[in-house]
């Protein structure tokens, strides 16, 4: 390219730089006013706390305020501490179940709530209520539930005939016991998310199909499910997310971890280390691994979906 091309095009993009009209700075300073407040919030609660953890994964840290650099030890330490596998082994069941099975509980709820019929506002509310009840309450009601010989469920056991079944008591059902509170706490959340995909869906695509005589099932393998896409891409991505580091509330009241760990996910296991033995730097290296882990399935997930559309259909 000459000079003189280049000159030319450099005009063009200067032409095109217009200055900003004021109504203009005015909406882009009320913008930046906006998000102020939630971007120092995540700055000093979040991003922060974040890199400081980071670095004290590579210290020693009693609780009594003594630090002392020990490199890589901590480490190595968990690369050789089975109770650490024990727990990612628990986790990695606990993300493999509920996430797949919640995605396709969601979308079924969201396509039943999308039909209007009489009290589908009651329905709607009454399956996303259990989203906006605190996680501590939701374990101390389903504990409650479940406790041996007293509880709802294990008298509904005992009923049909299964008496001395003790769910919480018993390894293989108290993790089947988390993962269905699980599901049925977040369900409706992702319900609405689901929702709000399907309501964005041209309703002219379902009639031309019909005319064309297309049945339910191929209506939805071929119009809702590739409309659904991205929100199908942030369903899983932040649920993935959520399942992942939001399980100490209800594995804390619920089994405390138990029984002989069966329950002890990452996070609680990130918990113990901390504030019951005081072990912070260890902790520290458990919860960087598990960020990098979370990035890393991220960063997988936009690569493999091309951020979330699955295609290059609209390159």
């Amino acid at each position: 390219m000459t000079a003189l091309s280049l000159n030319r095009t450099a005009g063009r993009v200067g032409a095109d730089r217009r200055p900003l009209s004021t109504m203009q700075k005015r909406e882009r300073r009320a913008a930046f006013l906006f998000l102020l407040p939630d971007s120092l919030g995540l700055l000093v609660f979040v991003v922060v706390p974040m890199f400081l953890a980071i670095g004290l994964a590579f210290f020693s840290l009693d609780g009594f305020g003594h630090l002392r650099f020990i490199g890589v030890d901590n480490y190595v330490r968990m690369a050789q501490d089975p109770q650490f596998w024990s727990s990612l082994r628990v986790t990695a069941v606990y993300v493999v179940v509920v996430v797949p099975v919640m995605f396709v509980v969601s979308l079924a709820l969201a396509v039943l709530v999308k039909e209007r019929f009489p009290g589908v506002g009651v329905v709607r509310s009454a399956l996303f209520l259990p989203y906006v009840i605190s996680l501590v309450v939701v374990g101390m009601i389903w504990q409650f539930m479940l406790t041996d010989k007293v509880g709802v469920v294990s008298r509904a056991l005992a009923f049909v005939g299964l008496e001395g079944v003790s769910i919480l008591g018993s390894p293989g059902l108290a993790l089947a016991a988390v993962i269905a509170i699980t599901i049925w706490f977040q369900m409706g959340y992702y319900m609405i998310m689901f929702l709000a995909g399907l309501q964005d869906i041209p309703g002219e695509l379902y009639e031309v199909a019909r005319v064309d005589g297309a049945s339910a099932w191929q209506q939805f393998r071929g119009i809702t499910l590739p409309l659904l896409a991205p929100t199908s891409f942030f369903v899983i991505l932040t649920s993935t997310i959520a399942v992942v580091t939001g399980g100490l509330d209800l594995v804390y009241v619920l089994t405390q971890g138990g029984p002989a760990s069966a329950t002890s996910v990452l996070i609680f296991f990130v918990y113990e280390q901390a504030f019951l033995f005081g072990e912070y730097g260890y902790a520290a290296a458990i919860g960087s691994v598990l960020l990098v882990a979370l990035l890393l399935w991220s960063a997988l997930m936009f690569f493999l979906t091309h951020g979330g559309r699955f295609s290059h259909a609209d390159d």
